[in-house]
């Protein structure tokens, strides 16, 4: 009987302390380093001229301030972009918030570097403007990935041939109407 108390105290010793890790108490540094969210644009941010954020960015608001759920990217950007980025593998592609999320592509003519690509369609309108482009470059170096800068040209790159995609797609359109 002795041993049954025994076991029977310890198990709720281990079980309160295995329960107090489960606390909740916010962490102090909120604030984590992300490069991969680092370059998102100001208008999918809090406080951003559209009064949204990632998760409420293109769905526009009514008089009210309410999301008013209606997709506010430009369809021709969106296809464009798909079309520019089709080479590479998709992640994630949401339509009612403008976003593409690539997975990493490793070019065949240089295996020891690979790329991914986030982007995000701005508004609904067929403007220069409204396409921003995020490249993430990495190089293998002794077996590990390791984060470089990438070239600036890449990214702006991407954003014209999305642009004259997004251009010939609205053309195509109006020729077939």
């Amino acid at each position: 009987m002795r041993n049954l108390k025994t076991i029977a105290g310890a198990a709720g010793c281990v079980a309160v302390l295995a329960l107090s890790g489960c606390g909740t108490h916010p962490t102090t540094n909120t604030a984590i380093y992300n490069p991969e969210t680092a370059n998102v644009p100001a208008q999918m941010n809090e406080g951003g001229n559209t009064g949204g954020n990632l998760f409420t960015f293109g769905r526009g608001t009514n008089n009210n301030g309410n999301a008013a759920g209606a997709v506010q990217v430009n369809a021709y950007l969106w296809r464009g972009t798909l079309d520019t980025l089709a080479f590479m593998p998709l992640v994630s592609a949401d339509p009612f918030g403008g976003v593409i999320i690539t997975d990493w592509y490793v070019p065949p003519a240089t295996p020891d570097e690979r790329f991914k690509v986030n982007a995000y369609i701005l508004s609904n309108q067929l403007t220069a403007d409204a396409i921003k482009v995020s490249v993430f470059h990495q190089v293998q170096q002794n077996g590990q990935w390791v984060d470089t800068p990438a070239d600036p040209s890449t990214a702006n790159g991407l954003e014209d041939r999305i642009l004259a995609q997004a251009a010939n797609l609205q053309e195509a359109a109006r020729n077939n109407h």
